[in-house]
């Protein structure tokens, strides 16, 4: 289980009188969204929640962008500061989506939908960018120029931050940098992890069919032996990451599924594997599948079994603009108040669409750490007994808040 390294308090904390008044309003939104997740591309009640609120507070938004992303619109009154020619416009993005898991926490607000659950802390990214919402249209003042708060559905699967790209969501006006948080029970509460460069990795799948010659158990002469050939292809691409890349780089090849046979007499004819790849560095979507391929037929060719490789590229890494990521991490130091807050290695293996933004604009994705093990808050991710600590709901207004006032100064 995750460790802290000092007591669980707030008093590190700096969030402004506003926001702390905010924090039982971004609990109930949460538990609200908790109860009744959806899945991707579902999110009809999601989507109305939030338009319902953002209707109350008078913030201009568009309903149904990519199935049922919301993207709302909120304008700086503030004095034009030195920002050049044009007022700067902000995206900060929160996705919506829940996960097909049954969950087992046994709290008021568990998922009345079952079989569905928030298992990854979007409830919370939503409640976040809502609380942002609120503040900045109650506080026009503050900031110059524009905020785009974009709601977007199914991170999860099969992805809705391309089709948002491509239905314009970065125009319109156009968006100089975009920012985004995840809620990390990695970290604990009070910290954040930003950096500069690759955070997160590419998410790309493979499923490969592996035909041979069935038979008679006892006669294996007569046979090609699918789960031999299987079992061999399965320990020969772990070569792929343990020869073929940088070692001070990091890649992986993880074989997920291999499903074979029918009986114990019986020698199977096809044997099917499918798995995941992850990287950080660009060059590796071209390496990795070709290699992957390579070794395959070389190990079918060897003992006279074919293949058929089909290869899926989901998500690209989300690499981090180094301009935006100093500037996030200016602001996180603010609100935390000490150095050791700010986590500055904090790379996973895990993938994220966010990357299609990033790939379009310059920005920053960061973690807002979460758990609280005092209190039993620290299951990962993906978890049916995953929770979190609300208090980061507060933390991650805060943030997002003061990154808009940073990037969007107004005028003294």
């Amino acid at each position: 289980m995750l460790t802290l390294s000092r007591p669980l308090t707030t008093d590190f904390l700096a969030l402004r009188p506003e926001i702390q008044a905010l924090q039982a309003d971004l609990v109930t939104w949460r538990r609200q969204i908790h109860q009744r997740p959806e899945l991707g591309f579902e999110e009809e009640l999601t989507s109305q929640f939030i338009c319902d609120r953002l209707t109350a507070w008078g913030i201009n938004h568009q309903r149904g962008v990519a199935k049922t992303g919301v993207v709302a619109m909120i304008e700086g009154s503030g004095t034009k500061a030195d920002v050049g020619e044009n007022p700067p416009v902000l995206g900060i993005r929160a996705d919506m989506d829940g996960l097909p898991v049954q969950e087992l926490n046994e709290v008021p607000y568990c998922s009345v939908h079952d079989g569905k659950m928030h298992a990854c802390g979007h409830d919370g990214h939503v409640a976040i960018a809502l609380g942002t919402a609120q503040y900045l249209q109650t506080h026009r003042d503050r900031f110059c120029g524009t905020v785009k708060i974009i709601f977007q559905p199914a991170e999860e699967g099969p992805g809705g931050a391309k089709p948002m790209v491509e239905a314009g969501v970065l125009q319109n006006p156009d968006v100089d940098a975009l920012v985004g948080l995840h809620l990390w029970n990695n970290l604990p509460l009070g910290t954040l992890g930003v950096r500069s460069g690759p955070m997160m990795a590419a998410t790309e799948f493979f499923h490969c069919t592996i035909q041979g010659k069935g038979g008679h158990g006892a006669i294996p002469q007569q046979t090609v032996d699918a789960v031999v050939v299987g079992a061999q292809v399965v320990n020969a691409i772990q070569t792929i990451v343990s020869r073929n890349i940088n070692p001070l780089k990091s890649a992986v090849v993880t074989v997920g599924e291999f499903k074979a046979g029918t009986a114990v007499n019986v020698i199977a004819d096809t044997a099917f594997l499918s798995g995941t790849v992850r990287y950080f560095d660009t060059d590796y979507g071209h390496l990795i599948p070709e290699r992957l391929e390579q070794v395959i037929a070389g190990v079918c060719a060897a003992h006279g079994a074919s293949h058929q490789l089909d290869y899926h590229k989901l998500y690209p890494p989300v690499v981090n603009d180094r301009a935006i990521a100093d500037l996030v991490r200016s602001v996180a130091l603010s609100v935390v108040e000490t150095p050791a807050g700010v986590v500055p290695e904090c790379q996973t293996m895990g993938g994220e669409d966010v990357s299609f933004f990033l790939q379009a604009v310059p920005g920053c994705y960061f973690f807002l750490g979460s758990a609280n093990t005092e209190k039993d808050l620290a299951y990962p991710h993906h978890h049916p007994r995953f929770n979190f600590d609300e208090t980061a709901l507060g933390v991650g207004v805060e943030t997002f808040v003061r990154i808009v006032e940073k990037f969007c100064p107004a005028g003294q």
